[in-house]
């Protein structure tokens, strides 16, 4: 379906064609046209199919420039909240819409005025309940409500501030929400919050015919080296690396570095400058590697992925797909790798749960043996380099107080206190880490 079709305003219509869409995708085919109506939408969709323009273009329709604040969006992520205002802006520019990012980690006082002018509001959930409790923010006029991945805001236990947020806005509104998976939880804020919903959902796997799949059984201490010797004699696009934990990114990327590897990290953990700088070489394809923990990555537009490495295995089949969905899009090939470690095994076999996968066991090749410096990270990379993250983990001093500051209120890993962002996330990853596990796996058993 061509965005024509959609009926969009003129000004709106020909941003969209000057930054290049032609054809919609299937989300935006399908909740477009409903949002457009005044209806309360839920969709669920993978990662990367588009779920921003599609709620944000309808929205845009309605918004009137110099009437205060019209529309709220919530993320979980700054990553997602800073490229969410991105799409606003380019297509609102036309129409003089200002939108605002509000998100911890940086200085409070500047959002103050930016509130104050603003027509859409793009915020994780921390920092705005911040402004609602000093009173910075008002919704009076607010007519649309927008709650963007929810499946990761209730895994990062961000609820309670969605609920408090949700009831200082206006109860006659339009409220949208929009989410890659949706769970027994998810369905309890859809039945209190919205009103007969209409629940739009597109296909979550990628075409198999496209993709390939393949695990490699490796020691743990190898992993770094495959890995390497992947990434140098086949990966000649650009590689996503998936890591559990904030300070295996460090590391990763870092070692990488060490051996000719153009590679970045990125996680909840980095400083506002570093996330921004990392963002901006994906941008301009800088770099060919992006090391990532899940929710950092989520939400996140990385365009042209050809392949995609688990480095630690994912939890869930749905984890494994929402990363797998990063590569073999708009009909190109792509490749999911996962490099499989004893540890590794009690995930892996979650995933296979999945029975519509097919993960192909994959014969070694020869490979350098290299060194790996677990402890070493790249300054400002987060960890015990980084001065200038909150919390024990990121840096700063305990007792520190003030906006940013890192102070650890009752949400350890609340965005709002300059935490990153899949604080709770990583805890369950260090569990995981330690754990000795002496199984073997069983491919035959597997079916593999």
């Amino acid at each position: 379906m061509k965005f024509e079709e959609f009926g969009l305003k003129p000004a709106l219509l020909e941003q969209v064609k000057e930054q290049g869409f032609t054809e919609a995708t299937k989300i935006q085919e399908k909740a477009i046209p409903e949002i457009k109506k005044g209806r309360d939408v839920v969709g669920q969709s993978e990662t990367g199919s588009g779920k921003t323009f599609a709620f944000s273009l309808p929205i845009l329709e309605n918004i009137a420039s110099g009437k205060g604040i019209q529309a709220l969006v919530l993320t979980p992520t700054r990553e997602l909240c800073a490229q969410v205002k991105e799409a606003f802006e380019l297509f609102g520019k036309r129409m003089r819409i200002h939108t605002t990012a509000i998100f911890g980690g940086v200085g409070i006082n500047p959002q103050f005025s930016e509130l104050k002018r603003a027509e859409i509001v793009v915020a994780t959930p921390g920092r705005l309940v911040d402004h609602l409790e000093r009173g910075s923010v008002n919704f009076s006029k607010l007519n649309f409500l927008v709650l963007d991945e929810v499946d990761k805001m209730f895994e990062m236990g961000f609820i309670d501030d969605v609920e408090k947020i949700i009831k200082n806005v206006p109860k006659k509104r339009q409220t949208l929400l929009f989410s890659a998976t949706i769970s027994e939880g998810i369905h309890y804020l859809i039945n209190k919050h919205l009103t007969n919903p209409l629940i739009l959902k597109t296909k979550s796997l990628v075409d198999k015919k496209l993709l390939n799949q393949v695990y490699y059984g490796v020691e743990e201490h190898q992993k770094f080296s495959l890995l390497v010797h992947l990434l140098k004699q086949k990966s000649a696009g650009f590689s996503l690396i998936f890591c559990a934990m904030r300070h295996h990114t460090d590391s990763l990327a870092y070692n990488l570095q060490q051996k000719g590897v153009h590679a970045l990290a990125i996680h909840g953990g980095l400083s506002q400058n570093r996330r921004e700088y990392a963002l901006d070489a994906l941008k301009k394809q800088n770099i060919k590697v992006l090391v990532a923990t899940d929710i950092a990555a989520r939400g996140l537009d990385i365009k042209n992925v050809t392949h995609v490495y688990n480095y630690d295995v994912p939890k869930t089949a749905d984890d494994y797909v929402h990363r797998i969905g990063r590569t073999a899009r708009a009909g190109k090939n792509g490749e999911a790798i996962t490099l499989l470690a004893n540890r590794d095994h009690d995930n892996f076999r979650r995933v296979l749960m999945n029975r519509e996968l097919e993960i192909v066991n994959t014969e070694l090749p020869e490979f350098e043996k290299l060194s790996y410096f677990p402890n070493r990270r790249r300054e400002g990379f987060g960890g015990r380099d980084s001065r200038n993250e909150g919390g024990s983990r990121g840096g700063f001093r305990r007792g520190s107080s003030g906006p940013g500051r890192g102070f650890q209120g009752r949400r350890g890993h609340d965005d709002r206190r300059g935490y990153g962002s899949e604080r709770r996330d990583g805890r369950s990853g260090e569990r995981a880490e330690h754990r000795d596990s002496r199984k073997s796996f069983d491919k035959n058993r597997w079916n593999m």
